[in-house]
């Protein structure tokens, strides 16, 4: 294809030609995005689910790679860190970077320019240990992982000298993990690698719109990436949030709700779904509970077939998930029960209706699993909302009011959590030595951590250095603490 979208100029033409003949044109999330990242800039991207914000991130890192190929520069070090908060996205991400990769090669091809190698490997939890020492021994130029698997390798001799060459940060639904104690262990992890690489890292956020927003931004930048009025120096993109949505709260029609369930209240929820299953081509119903899943599950398994509908939540295999959402993909399913495992942008095909079992308890979580619906060009995600209690039920109206009336969850990111800064401490000490007033600069680099005390700090080096004393004598001392040296 001769001729490419606006706004592809700066890209390399194998790149442009791939994108052009995929899309139609960038989304204004992917422009601003793209223009953002080749400036060097640490980069915010907020946008609704389905407006291209991964590949913004990642089409920039891809011509650069493909640039150093061309060029013979390109050496086997791993170049590019996309963190995402599920092992499924981490797979799904992985394979869809497999797309482009494949396309730019054709490009190549078609251009009579010579073929370039840009590898990408997935390590988490799932990924077998021969897959993780080949991509030790062979790096991947982008490396898919989660926080935890992050934080492996950042500990591990090996890991670290894979990841010392490491350019270019990109943390995936950042709004998943910034509000817990999860984040303020990813933000550690951050500083760490940061540390790690010695020079510039450029850091690229993904995250559903937030408030405030600049706070997701200062979570990415860290500490350091603040003005001396505390504002982050990150160029935010923020595409809001509001789209037309079609939204309901179902309340069963013969029995009331009471403060607890009945089992005909049940009953009559599980021939309501069913009936709005049958009225659509696929259906996502979410729960909040594993133990509610494979329930909800097995009670439309009676009503559809068994064939008809599956699980998935984050206890069954990687295999068992996979299958789940490939079948979807296929529209075998007529509709898959989920719990936060599918929240996210996992690519699981054109879905018509999303059930949401019970109070999803935010906002954002709400606006997410209503938007994996209504994929397809012009189509109206669709959601509706099942209260499973008379208090539900006023939670549910609530929430349906304040979506369509644009209100957002505040942000609250917990501030300097000790269990998780013991837990970084050791993990970054086992690496190497350390001083005592550097380590302590490192952790205040994070942005949770960035009002610790020196008091505090020296408390929990104290705790993991003595450990504590039980009936059996002192245990849990995980540090060799130097007092005299610090």
């Amino acid at each position: 294809m001769e001729t490419r979208c606006a706004g592809l100029s700066d890209f390399h033409p194998a790149v442009a030609g791939w994108f052009s003949s995929q899309f139609e044109a960038p989304t204004q999330a992917q422009l601003s995005g793209w223009a953002a990242i080749r400036s060097g800039s640490d980069t915010l991207i907020a946008a609704p689910t389905g407006s291209g914000k991964t590949l913004a991130a990642f089409l920039a890192s891809l011509d650069d790679l493909l640039r150093q190929g061309l060029a013979g520069k390109l050496r086997d070090q791993t170049q590019v860190v996309y963190v995402s908060p599920l092992r499924a996205l981490s797979n799904d991400i992985h394979k869809n970077l497999a797309e482009p990769r494949r396309g730019i090669r054709n490009e190549l091809k078609r251009l009579g320019l010579p073929q370039v190698e840009i590898r990408a490997a997935v390590r988490t939890g799932d990924t077998p240990s021969s897959q993780r020492q080949a991509m030790v021994r062979h790096p991947p130029h982008i490396l898919v992982t989660t926080p935890e698997s992050l934080y492996l390798l950042l500990t591990a001799e090996r890991g670290r000298e894979m990841l010392r060459t490491v350019r270019t940060l990109i943390v995936d639904e950042i709004h998943a993990v910034a509000d817990d104690r999860r984040g303020s262990h990813l933000a550690l992890s951050i500083e760490r690698l940061a540390h790690l690489v010695g020079g510039r890292l450029t850091r690229i956020g993904l995250s559903a719109t937030q408030k405030p927003i600049e706070d997701m931004a200062r979570f990415l930048v860290g500490a350091t990436g603040l003005d001396e009025a505390g504002d982050p120096v990150c160029t935010i993109i923020d595409e809001g949030h509001k789209r037309k949505l079609d939204l309901g709260v179902e309340v069963p029609s013969s029995s009331p709700l009471e403060a607890v369930m009945a089992a005909e209240v049940w009953g009559e929820i599980y021939d309501r779904i069913t009936e709005l299953i049958n009225r659509h081509r696929t259906t996502l119903v979410f729960v909040n509970t594993r133990r509610l899943a494979e329930r909800v599950t097995a009670e439309l398994s009676e009503r559809l077939g068994e064939d008809q509908v599956t699980a998935h939540h984050g206890s069954l295999s990687r295999e068992l998930r996979l299958d789940a959402e490939q079948r979807l993909k296929a529209g075998k399913l007529r509709a898959l029960v989920a719990t936060a495992s599918l929240e996210l942008g996992i690519d699981i095909g054109s879905v018509d209706l999303v059930c949401q079992l019970g109070s999803p308890r935010t906002i954002v979580a709400f606006l997410q699993r209503v938007g994996r619906s209504g994929h397809t060009l012009g189509a109206v995600p669709k959601g509706r909302i099942f209260p499973l209690s008379r208090d539900e039920l006023v939670e549910c109206v609530a929430l349906v009011r304040a979506v369509e009336e644009g209100e957002l969850d505040r942000l609250i990111i917990p501030q300097k959590p000790s269990d998780i800064l013991a837990q970084q401490i050791v993990a970054e000490v086992a690496a190497g030595d350390w001083s005592e007033g550097d380590l302590f600069e490192l952790v205040r680099r994070a942005y949770p951590y960035r009002n610790l005390e020196r008091r505090e700090f020296d408390d929990v080096v104290h705790m993991m250095a003595e450990g504590f004393t039980t009936k059996r004598g002192r245990r849990g001392a995980h540090l060799h603490h130097d007092e005299v040296n610090g």
